[in-house]
């Protein structure tokens, strides 16, 4: 616990993560933001019927406890905000309620519906409008599967039964709302899209900031279901009966977050890798990239702080890796790091991109699969298989960062990482090797720290003259590595 916190502004984090999520207590100390972690939980989904839902009430309950925690550690709080993942959505009823438990993205029900969209718009429409990464689980493509799953039910007569014991919608929707957007609705009783957020869905128009009225018209959505949109450091009003501490929508979207953290300070050209269950790489631009290159590469646009546009690549990140320790059982990552350091490099190169790879589950024996079907030498004990998913990672950042420069035109002199994956020292050693640049790793706790900065910054704590970065590089540890001279 910070000593003098009694003294000082503290602030409320919820950084809700695919796999985990947890309370981040952030004090601010002049130009240094201190965190502690409060509380930790598992994040709750189930799988039932062929179907994954995200269980958002056993959610709230575990947020509604960080407040709590949070208030008996700092009674003077400030501030908080809740950020998460993006794509997923809660259908609520007019009372505000769920109609429904949100979908997990990596459901199956959106196979083909992305294919089935294209032949109401083309894909380079729905760029030019967005400029958004064609994903088969984005917002756009889940609201669709729901439409075509409720006129299957209307046509068959039996509108709002049940399915593999899932109650559907069973009445209208009054709104629809991200994850984060919908515990900062519960924290606070109103209702928006951050913009960072609404972004990510698809539906939003990359160059007003606005919902895409074209996009709702050409697939029959409708646009009164989705909140107004508004700008990161949005302040929108006290946290229920706790009236002292204000709700802000900061950035809902946690690369958002993660990249408002990211220590960049100097002049040189950089680029991010915010590195967790997911990587996404990119840089940071003030004006959108609409060619087709850009489109055919895989670049997608979305809305970062200050009015920037984060121009990003999504990648698979160390998912593969967390399924497979998931499957081994307790083992320490140090172990599996050391295991992995003495196992010969790794030729085969797995395309984690690969759709057999989004669902959980037998991770390790899909791996070895592909590349025995491609008659590839097969990582068979543990620590080849974790270098050669690290490798592969790694090289796919390579190729990801070739790409952005030459879709931009701009050659980039710093790498940095961060999020959790910069705590993989294997990692950023083996992404500085295969993309040729200096790695700045840190800090690990990037998305907690941007949401902390960008409360702190809403209500004006912070230092005169410093921004966020400024601030975060203060607040940091980072490692720098260095490609070695003779590596290609």
């Amino acid at each position: 616990m910070h000593a003098n916190r009694g003294s000082l502004p503290t602030y409320l984090a919820f950084d809700l993560g695919a796999s985990s999520g947890r309370a981040v207590l952030g004090t601010l100390d002049g130009d240094q933001m201190g965190m502690e972690e409060i509380h930790r939980f598992p994040t709750p989904f189930t799988e039932e019927g062929g179907h994954l839902f995200w269980e958002v009430e056993e959610l709230w309950e575990e947020l509604t406890k960080g407040l709590a925690l949070a208030l008996e550690a700092s009674p003077g709080l400030r501030s908080l905000s809740v950020d998460s993942w993006a794509v997923d959505y809660v259908p609520l009823d007019e009372a505000g309620s769920p109609l429904r438990r949100p979908f997990c993205y990596r459901d199956p029900r959106t196979n083909g519906v992305m294919e089935r969209a294209f032949e109401t718009l083309s894909e380079q429409a729905i760029y030019a409008h967005t400029g958004i990464q064609f994903l088969p689980f984005n917002t756009l493509f889940q609201l669709l599967a729901d439409k075509e799953e409720e006129a299957g039910k209307e046509r068959a007569g039996n509108f709002g039964a049940r399915r593999d014991g899932e109650p559907r919608i069973l009445g209208p929707v009054h709104r629809y709302l991200p994850i984060a957007d919908f515990f900062n609705f519960r924290f606070s009783g109103q209702a928006v899209v951050e913009v960072s957020m609404a972004s990510t869905t698809q539906l939003m128009e990359v160059g007003t900031r606005d919902w895409s009225l074209p996009l709702f018209e050409a697939f029959g959505l409708d646009p009164a279901r989705w909140p107004p949109i508004v700008p990161s450091g949005t302040v929108l009003g006290p946290a229920g009966e706790a009236s002292q501490v204000a709700v802000l929508a900061t950035c809902s979207h946690d690369t958002g977050s993660a990249v408002a953290a990211a220590p960049a300070t100097g002049d040189r050209l950089w680029a991010f890798i915010s590195s967790g269950t997911w990587s996404l790489l990119g840089t940071e631009r003030r004006d959108p990239l609409l060619t087709a290159e850009a489109r055919k590469a895989g670049f997608t646009h979305e809305a970062g702080v200050d009015d920037t546009i984060r121009f990003l690549k999504n990648l698979t990140g160390l998912w593969a890796l967390q399924e497979c320790v998931r499957e081994w059982g307790e083992v320490e990552w140090a172990t599996l790091e050391r295991e992995a350091r003495k196992a010969p490099p790794n030729l085969t190169r797995i395309d984690l991109e690969d759709s057999r790879f989004l669902a959980p589950g037998g991770m390790p024996r899909r791996l070895r699969e592909y590349c025995r079907e491609r008659q590839c030498p097969v990582p068979e004990t543990r620590g080849a298989l974790v270098r050669a998913i690290l490798e592969s990672i790694a090289a796919s950042y390579g190729r990801a960062l070739e790409e952005l420069e030459g879709v931009t035109g701009r050659p980039v002199e710093i790498l940095h990482i961060v999020g959790g994956g910069s705590r993989n020292r294997f990692l950023c050693r083996l992404a500085a090797e295969a993309c040729r640049r200096t790695v700045v790793a840190g800090p690990a706790e990037a998305t907690a720290l941007g949401n902390l900065l960008l409360q702190a910054r809403t209500l004006g704590d912070l230092p005169r003259g410093l921004g966020l970065r400024h601030v975060a590089a203060s607040s940091s540890e980072m490692e720098i590595y260095q490609p070695s001279p003779q590596s290609p």
